[in-house]
C-alpha cells in the first residue's frame, strides 16, 4: 500500500479510469475491437454482480486453511471479512522465489521474483495519479518499447514505494531490471517492475540486488502463497484467485495474486495484481482483455476513496499450455477464458475490500434508473466513499436519509420524486417518500449482517452499476495515524 501521510489524494472523480502500457497502442486496440469491447462490457457487468451475488471469494478452487497470523504489519487483526487463499497449482512458464530485503524494521519477507518462459506476452493498467511513482513509470514505458512481446521477470518489493522520488528513483529501478536482466540472460525492459510502501523515500536498490543469488536459488513453480504474503503492506491476509478454462480443447490455468487495504478507489484500485496464464495470447489481444475486464473489477471496488501513485495490474501469458496461440480479443475461442479472467479479477477485487483497513462491512451498493452507466456509476462510488455513509455501516445504523444525501450531492440527474432506496429486500423509501412497509427493527437487524446490499433507483433512465465498499471504522484512523511507525 503506497501511503504518505496522506498527501497523494487520490479522489476519483473526472480523471479516466486508468492508463494502459502505451497510450497509442490503446487507441488502437479501441478502434479495432470497439464492437467487441462494448458487448463484453455489457456482459462483464452482468457477470460481475452475478458473481458478487456468491460473497465468497477464492470459490473456485479448494481452499487452505485462514492464515492464523501473518498481517503485513505487526499488531493487525486478521479481518473479520478475510477468505483464505486458495489452491494454486504451479502454472507453466512462471518461477517463483520470495526473500527478505529488509524494507521492514520487523522480520518478514518483502521481496518477490518471478520469472517468466521465452516468448511471454505480457499487458499492464495503471494507476492515473497525477504524481505516479518510478516503478509505474519504468513499466509503462518498457511495455511501450517492447510492445508487450518476451517479458521475462517480475520484481516487486513492499516497503517502499519509491514514488516522488525523480531521478533517483528512477535510476534505482533500472539497476535492479539491469542486474535481473544479467542473471536471467535478457534485457533490462524485459523486467517488469513494482513496488508499495511509504511515498517520497528513495528505493535503496542495493537492498534488492544484494538479495538476488540467494532469491534465484529458491526459484520455484509452486510458491503463490508466498508471493501473496510478500507483498503485503497493512494487509491483513495474503489475497490470491484461481480458475481454469478451456480454449479450443485444451485446459488452460489463470493464477493470481493482489495486495491492498488502504488507498483504495481505483481508478485503479493500494494496490498491487500480478496474474499469469499459461495460455498463448498475442500481447496486443491481452491488452485489450485486461483494460476491458479492469473497468468491471478493480474500477468497480473502493475501501477509502483516495487513489495510490503505484497501482499496477500486470498480466502474463506463458504459452505454456498447448493450447493454440490467440491474436484478436474477439475469438470466439477465447470466451470461456474471458469468462475465467474477469472472474479472477473480480475475485482479487473483492478480496481488497473484504480486507479494507480496519472493515467490519462488506458492502455491495447498487444503483439502477440512472440516466447511463456512467452515471450510474458516479451516483453508486459517491455513495460508497461518503464518511457519513460509511460510519453509519460501521455503528449498524441503516441511516437511509445518508444515502439519499450522497444521491444528491453526486451532482448527476435523479428524479427526486421516483427515488427508492432498500437495504436487502427491505424498502426504506419509496417514490421520494419514506416507505409505507418500513420497519426499523428489521432494518437494523439487516445491517448487523457482515455483508449485506444497498440498492437505489433514481428513476431517470436505464442505466445501471456495482459498486462494492465496507464501513469506515476507529481502526482505519489507528492504522493510518501511525502508518510510518
Amino acid at each position: 500500500m503506497t501511503k504518505t501521510p496522506k498527501a497523494s489524494g487520490k479522489k476519483i472523480a473526472a480523471k479516466a479510469p486508468q492508463t494502459v502500457s502505451a497510450p497509442a497502442e490503446r487507441g488502437m486496440i479501441d478502434a479495432i475491437v470497439d464492437p467487441l469491447t462494448s458487448a463484453l462490457k455489457r456482459a462483464g457487468l452482468r457477470r460481475a454482480q452475478k458473481n458478487a451475488g456468491d460473497t465468497t471469494s477464492a470459490s473456485s478452487t479448494p481452499a487452505a486453511t485462514k492464515p492464523a497470523s501473518g498481517a503485513g504489519k505487526p499488531g493487525l487483526v486478521i479481518s473479520p471479512l478475510a477468505v483464505p487463499f486458495p489452491t494454486i497449482p504451479p502454472i507453466a512458464g512462471v518461477e517463483i522465489a520470495t526473500g527478505r530485503a529488509g524494507f521492514y524494521k520487523h522480520e518478514r519477507e518483502d521481496l518477490l521474483l518471478m520469472r517468466f518462459a521465452e516468448g511471454t506476452s505480457a499487458a499492464g493498467v495503471f494507476t492515473r495519479h497525477g504524481v505516479g511513482s518510478a516503478p509505474v513509470d519504468w513499466c509503462k514505458r518498457q511495455l511501450a518499447a517492447s510492445g508487450g512481446a518476451d517479458v521475462r521477470a517480475l520484481v516487486v518489493n513492499a516497503g517502499c514505494a519509491n514514488s516522488f522520488t525523480g531521478k533517483p528513483g528512477a535510476d534505482a529501478v533500472r539497476r535492479v531490471a539491469t542486474a535481473v536482466g544479467k542473471r536471467f540472460d535478457c534485457r533490462q525492459r524485459d523486467v517488469m517492475m513494482a513496488s508499495t510502501g511509504v511515498i517520497g523515500v528513495i528505493l535503496d536498490d542495493s537492498k534488492i540486488t544484494a538479495r538476488l543469488p540467494e532469491v534465484e536459488t529458491r526459484l520455484t513453480a509452486d510458491a503463490w502463497a508466498q508471493a501473496g504474503r510478500a507483498i503485503m503492506t497493512t494487509d491483513t491476509f495474503p489475497k490470491g484467485a484461481y480458475a481454469t478454462a478451456m480454449i479450443d480443447g485444451v485446459e488452460v490455468k489463470i493464477a493470481g495474486i493482489a495486495k491492498g487495504s488502504g488507498m483504495i478507489a481505483p481508478d485503479m484500485a493500494t494496490m498491487l495484481a500480478f496474474v499469469a496464464t499459461d495460455a498463448a495470447i498475442a500481447p496486443a489481444a491481452l491488452q485489450t482483455l485486461v483494460s476491458l475486464y479492469t473497468r468491471t473489477t478493480f474500477n468497480c471496488v473502493t475501501v477509502d476513496g483516495d487513489r495510490s501513485t503505484n497501482d499496477t495490474l500486470l498480466l502474463f501469458a506463458t504459452g505454456q499450455s498447448g493450447a493454440p496461440k490467440i491474436s484478436r480479443p474477439g475469438d470466439k475461442r477465447l470466451a470461456d477464458f474471458r469468462d475465467k479472467l474477469e472472474h479472477v479479477l473480480l475475485d482479487l477485487a473483492l478480496q481488497l475490500v473484504r480486507d479494507g483497513e480496519g472493515a467490519t462491512k462488506f458492502v455491495k451498493i447498487t444503483v439502477n434508473g440512472a440516466e447511463s452507466p456512467a452515471s450510474a456509476r458516479k451516483i453508486a462510488r459517491t455513495i460508497a466513499e461518503s464518511p457519513l455513509v460509511k460510519t453509519a455501516f460501521a455503528g449498524e445504523d441503516a441511516n437511509w436519509g445518508r444515502i439519499v444525501m450522497a444521491v444528491g450531492r453526486a451532482d448527476e440527474p435523479v428524479a427526486r420524486e421516483k427515488i427508492s432506496v432498500k437495504f436487502g429486500d427491505l424498502y426504506a423509501a419509496r417514490d421520494g417518500l419514506i416507505s409505507p412497509e418500513y420497519d426499523e427493527a428489521k432494518m437494523s437487524a439487516y445491517v448487523k449482517n457482515q455483508e449485506f446490499e444497498v440498492s437505489v433507483d433514481v428513476g431517470v433512465g436505464k442505466g445501471s452499476a456495482t459498486v462494492w465498499t465496507c464501513d469506515l471504522t476507529k481502526q482505519y484512523v489507528a492504522i493510518n495515524g501511525d502508518y510510518r511507525s
